[in-house]
């Protein structure tokens, strides 16, 4: 059963995440930095905080945090990094787990990431490696992180192999999505977030991905669409954790897209100047209803409507979007043959028969997706 959203006395909307004793809330609503402080005493007394932010984040959103943490009597650290998907290496995870044992935090001590994805996965995988598991709070400034990278435990960093490929499921304790914070996004930083709140409609909602055709206007401009957006994709996603934490089975269903994604991504070398997660997401899930399609499960006229949406809201849809292009068919085969659902050689993918009704297919043939992409590499 999906969990409920409910709001609580303060205006907030809460998600509950249900994994019996590792339970933990999701609330979302106006004044969650500047009212952090207050929460943290109230849930966790006596714990002191790690904050982990970059530096643009800390920049703008760090002094409001820190000051309800101080109102509040909590002893508190900042530790900055880089912006960028770059950050996701161990040097900068060596960095922080140093700062965090320099500074004395303890077991009981809590780990709280201020950031988008990358912050929140790396922040995360130090949580889940110092002091063999540290307490852990997510409080996602980016769309993108509030509906899918702060939910559900995944933590990690990036290798040269690929992306996420060294990390371990660790759950938070607590997910505090500001809304407010959305504000402050550039229009291209939310869209790409747009891309997962899309894709919880694409996986098994066609009712909400109608809602998102018709209010998406009302999501970009904030107040109750964007509120709604953002609890339907967190219950749906808490749903499937509950189900599966550890994605062996219908939780991969959530990487929608991101098996063709994530090879984009590592043929532009992590370049967010080029291509963000969220807008490889967009790209990877047209595909994904492209292949389908070309694969006879799906209706063409359905992989039209999906992105044709994704195309209005400002998304990219096409490889030849992508600046600096991302180079032969070699090249994105080699970075699917690492991408993490790939079971002892065979390649998996999230397909779809239409809209809300993807699926996992597993051992899809290589010389099939081979020729796709040789088909979308010359639709430019």
């Amino acid at each position: 059963m999906t969990p409920a959203a409910t709001d609580d006395p303060q205006g907030l909307t809460r998600v509950p995440v249900a994994l019996a004793e590792r339970s933990y809330d999701i609330l979302i609503g106006s004044g969650l930095v500047r009212g952090a402080g207050a929460t943290l005493a109230e849930r966790f007394p006596g714990r002191a905080v790690a904050i982990v932010t970059d530096a643009h984040v800390g920049e703008i959103h760090g002094p409001a945090l820190e000051a309800g943490l101080s109102a509040a009597g909590i002893r508190h650290h900042r530790i900055t990094v880089a912006p960028g998907e770059a950050t996701k290496r161990f040097a900068v995870l060596e960095e922080v787990v140093d700062q965090i044992l320099a500074h004395r935090l303890e077991r009981g001590d809590i780990v709280l990431a201020l950031g988008g994805g990358v912050v929140g996965d790396l922040a995360g995988f130090a949580a889940a490696i110092v002091r063999r598991g540290m307490g852990f709070v997510q409080m996602p400034t980016s769309l993108l992180a509030q509906v899918d990278s702060s939910v559900g435990g995944k933590t990690g960093i990036n290798s040269r192999h690929g992306k996420n490929l060294i990390g371990a499921f660790y759950q938070p304790g607590l997910v505090l999505a500001d809304t407010d914070v959305l504000d402050t996004l550039s229009t291209r930083e939310f869209r790409a977030g747009y891309a997962e709140v899309a894709k919880y409609g694409l996986i098994d909602d066609p009712g909400f991905f109608g809602w998102l055709e018709a209010n998406w206007r009302g999501v970009f401009q904030g107040g109750r669409d964007r509120v709604h957006a953002i609890a339907t994709s967190c219950r749906a996603k808490a749903a499937v954790v509950a189900r599966d934490e550890t994605e062996t089975g219908d939780r991969a269903l959530l990487n929608l897209g991101h098996t063709f994604g994530h090879a984009l991504e590592a043929a532009t070398g992590y370049d967010g100047a080029r291509l963000v997660h969220g807008e490889g997401v967009a790209i990877g899930m047209c595909q994904a209803f492209r292949f389908s399609a070309q694969l006879g499960l799906c209706s063409p006229v359905d992989a039209a409507r999906m992105a044709n949406h994704l195309k209005a809201v400002g998304l990219p849809t096409e490889l030849s979007e992508i600046p600096g292009g991302v180079g032969d068919v070699d090249r994105l085969m080699a970075a699917i043959g690492q991408d993490k659902k790939v079971a002892r050689g065979k390649l998996t993918f999230i397909l779809a028969r239409g809209i809300g009704e993807s699926f996992i297919a597993r051992d899809v043939d290589p010389a099939a997706v081979r020729a796709f992409l040789a088909e979308e590499l010359a639709r430019g």
